[in-house]
């Protein structure tokens, strides 16, 4: 069993007769170990004696392990081998476990290191953005403060008039551009009607010599009849009115019909 036991151990020992040492003297522990073992196995089946006889026993047993105790304390250690080739062995694989252990820690240690440098990098960088920005900020505060009194009414006033003349423009621009894609969709998609149609109500107009107008024209005359005439903007449907784009108009709610004069109609209010 000792054998077995230690065959581990003496794998890597160096010559032969040193193995065998080291085994003889590890199987005569081992067997001082059983001996041990058995004598605690035969105290823990006594029978059980009288009180007094008991606690007697208990202070024989409590002084002997005293003593053991003492004798354990004052001796020295034992070496397990004298043999230089064993220690030598024994030495040397210590010393590989405890490379490894210290590369392990070191290769730790060194990856931690990294993360920290990474996170102190990241602290910086923002710090020196903050501070940048502390500095500006500090700046135009001084530049305010450096001002002598508040802004005159005047000053005021025609930076209101600026603003107010920019925004203006910005409309009439933005108006024109809206107005400007808008003709171009209704010339794309809705061009003026051309003479010597097929279509019924084109002979029909041809035939009186009405004119018909573009639904771009019919868009711009309701348009203009709201504008001018807000109280009345209804607007009388004539001939040149060609009946397709009308009934387009209602049927998508651009315009409305008066609600007793179907032959006049009114742009939606879509402002309201």
């Amino acid at each position: 069993m000792c054998a077995e036991h230690l065959s581990e151990i003496t794998n890597t020992a160096g010559p032969v007769d040193a193995k065998e040492e080291l085994l003889g003297e590890c199987c005569t522990i081992w067997k001082q170990m059983e001996e041990c073992q058995r004598k605690l196995m035969l105290l823990g089946t006594e029978t059980m004696l009288p009180s007094d006889a008991k606690l007697s026993l208990l202070m024989l047993q409590w002084k002997a392990l005293t003593a053991e105790r003492r004798q354990w304390q004052a001796k020295n250690p034992e070496i397990i081998s004298t043999n230089p080739d064993v220690l030598l062995e024994l030495g040397k694989e210590e010393l590989q476990k405890v490379k490894n252990d210290l590369e392990m820690m070191l290769s730790t240690v060194q990856l931690k290191n990294k993360n920290l440098e990474e996170d102190l990098k990241r602290e910086k960088q923002w710090y020196e953005e903050q501070k940048h920005m502390l500095d500006t900020i500090t700046e135009i505060e001084e530049e305010a403060n450096a001002q002598v009194g508040p802004p005159s009414t005047e000053s005021l006033e025609i930076r209101e008039s600026n603003e107010l003349k920019n925004k203006i423009l910005k409309l009439k621009a933005f108006k024109k551009e809206i107005l400007s894609a808008f003709v171009g969709f209704l010339d794309e998609h809705f061009p003026l009607i051309e003479e010597g149609g097929n279509t019924k109500n084109k002979n029909s107009s041809a035939e009186s010599g009405v004119e018909l107008i573009s639904l771009k024209e019919i868009l711009e005359n309701l348009i203009n009849k709201v504008v001018a005439t807000p109280h009345e903007p209804y607007l009388t449907i004539n001939e040149s009115f060609w009946p397709p784009y009308i009934e387009l108009l209602l049927r998508y709610g651009i315009a409305l019909r008066h609600p007793q004069d179907p032959n006049r109609m009114r742009l939606q209010p879509f402002h309201k």
